[in-house]
């Protein structure tokens, strides 16, 4: 589904990431995972169009996107869901996944259902302000609001970010919910075993290279991925 493919993005002259390449097939999970500062989020970023790479090519089932606009992006069917949640906290939870589905000329009436089958707790926030939720809360809201733009490709940037650990394996076990629909998944996290887990494959980022590959339950066995970003 998506081809990334010796890809280099720089801020102000200083490279950030450097000729990486990977790719995600369809309805499968896959992860990126590495420290602070290793080139996680600009690589999504990259992705959806929000940044363009000074070298490199990104194939989005077989159409290359790597100079699109970001709206461009989306209407193809990649979707992001940002670190930090960026929801408009002054409108209501509704209003929220209202404004998820703007691509399409009518609300999707059958995705905001989908939404609130996975997060009924949404349903009985629907008229409060998105400011006012929780945090897990918020990212339930986050995701759902991604959702409504009917994505084809998923990519999550830090959705456990300041989580309780009650809630990231809530989170992680909607997040499996979500890939048996269908819907391909890519998941940009620090929390590496839960990752790992649930990843088909996964990458290991480190100063804009990627360093390690394979399937996740392997790399989640591996040596130096266990003392790096498992403290084991």
């Amino acid at each position: 589904m998506l081809a990334v493919k010796d890809l280099s993005v720089k801020y102000n002259q200083v490279v950030i990431l450097k000729n990486i390449s990977l790719h995600i097939g369809h309805q499968e999970i896959n992860s990126l995972i590495g420290s602070n500062g290793a080139g996680k989020t600009t690589t999504i970023n990259a992705i959806s169009g929000i940044i363009l790479p000074f070298q490199g090519n990104i194939e989005f089932n077989g159409q290359r996107i790597e100079k699109m606009e970001a709206h461009e992006i989306v209407n193809l069917g990649i979707i992001q869901v940002p670190e930090g949640r960026r929801l408009f906290p002054e409108m209501t939870v509704l209003e929220n996944l209202e404004m998820g589905g703007y691509r399409h000329s009518e609300i999707p009436l059958s995705e905001m259902d989908k939404v609130f089958e996975i997060f009924p707790i949404l349903r009985d926030r629907m008229h409060q302000m998105a400011g006012s939720l929780s945090g897990g809360e918020q990212q339930m809201l986050a995701i759902g609001r991604a959702l409504m733009a009917q994505p084809k490709l998923l990519m999550l940037d830090e959705p456990t970010l300041g989580l309780a650990p009650k809630i990231v394996k809530t989170v992680f076990d909607i997040i499996r919910q979500i890939n048996g629909w269908g819907t391909t998944i890519f998941l940009v996290e620090q929390n590496a075993k839960f990752a790992l887990e649930i990843s088909g494959k996964a990458y290991v980022l480190e100063s804009g290279h990627i360093v390690m590959e394979g399937a996740g339950k392997d790399l989640l066995n591996n040596d130096n991925v266990r003392k790096a970003y498992l403290g084991i």
